[in-house]
């Protein structure tokens, strides 16, 4: 079997890669933690639109003179026109309309304010459904990758799922970017997209399997690389097409959907990378190792 890089060979450096990205992430989850939006924590969360570039500075000294102290504030929109304002407690009908009020005075009545508010209860039931979402998916996935090829498969397509996940969720930590409930909505995007990516090369190596019948290591080795090789076109085919559409909508999504296709782009590029270095490598190590295994007591048998 002939191919160009030798995956299997350099899976400790992929396993070492993998590893690094993880513990930074969970030293950023320790120290930062993750920028929960309103879905998740109470509070309100205000969306002022000015119809003219903000200066932050100002806005910011705005709200202070209303009696907001270092204001939780940022900017958004093509033109920077959007000032998103967050409370940890949630704002009164009477507080939201003096902000809006406070505001026209300086940019004129065109002002106009998108506000949104969760209470304490709200939000932690959303966030245990999102966690109870994410087990159901990843139990499913287990138990359908165990039926259709064995329990190898399924601990290793779970360990690249978890990966993804973790990847994504540390890098929204360390650039603290708003983690809401469409973040969910992309967590559980990438765990089907990197499910179908990893199922369809352990389909090839599967069928390889079956051919070849591998009983080295080499042989085995050869196997894994000529089906990553067999799938790779078609796997970078598959994420550079939604990459493109995850894109789009960055670009021309608007404000509500930005950390989503965020999520989405780095998901997507982890979920390529994790089924061809972490799935079918950890996948190979334990049936190389179950091999041995089978050989030894075949022989003590004898």
């Amino acid at each position: 079997m002939n191919y160009k890089f030798d995956f299997v060979k350099a899976r400790k450096w992929f396993f070492l890669f993998s590893l690094a990205t993880i513990l930074l992430g969970v030293v950023s989850l320790l120290v930062q933690g993750l920028n929960l939006g309103i879905d998740f924590v109470s509070g309100s969360r205000l969306e002022i639109n000015l119809h003219q570039a903000v200066d932050k500075a100002k806005a910011d000294a705005k709200l202070e003179e209303l009696g907001y102290a270092s204001p939780n504030t940022r900017l958004a929109g093509n033109d920077k026109e959007l000032l998103i304002f967050r409370t940890d407690k949630a704002l009164s009908k009477e507080k939201v309309i003096q902000i809006r009020d406070a505001f026209q005075k300086v940019y004129g009545k065109s002002v106009a304010v998108n506000e949104q508010t969760v209470d304490p209860i709200i939000g932690r039931e959303l966030a245990r459904n999102a966690i109870y979402s994410v087990l159901i998916a990843s139990i499913g996935i287990i138990a359908y990758i165990t039926l259709r090829f064995e329990y190898r498969f399924a601990f290793a397509a779970i360990i690249a799922i978890l990966y993804d996940a973790l990847f994504t969720i540390s890098l929204f930590s360390i650039f603290q970017w708003e983690v809401d409930l469409v973040f969910i909505a992309a967590v559980l995007t990438i765990v089907g997209y990197s499910t179908n990516d990893t199922i369809v090369i352990f389909d090839r190596i599967r069928e390889n399997v079956k051919k070849e019948n591998p009983k080295t290591f080499e042989a085995l080795s050869s196997v894994v690389n000529t089906s990553v090789q067999q799938t790779l076109v078609r796997s970078i085919n598959t994420v550079l097409t939604v990459v493109f559409a995850a894109l789009a909508l960055l670009i021309f999504g608007g404000e509500s959907i930005k950390y989503f296709s965020i999520a989405l782009l780095i998901g997507l590029i982890s979920g390529a990378y994790s089924s061809i270095c972490i799935a079918s490598q950890i996948w190979i190590d334990w049936k190389w190792r179950s091999l041995k295994r089978a050989d030894q007591n075949l022989q003590s048998a004898e």
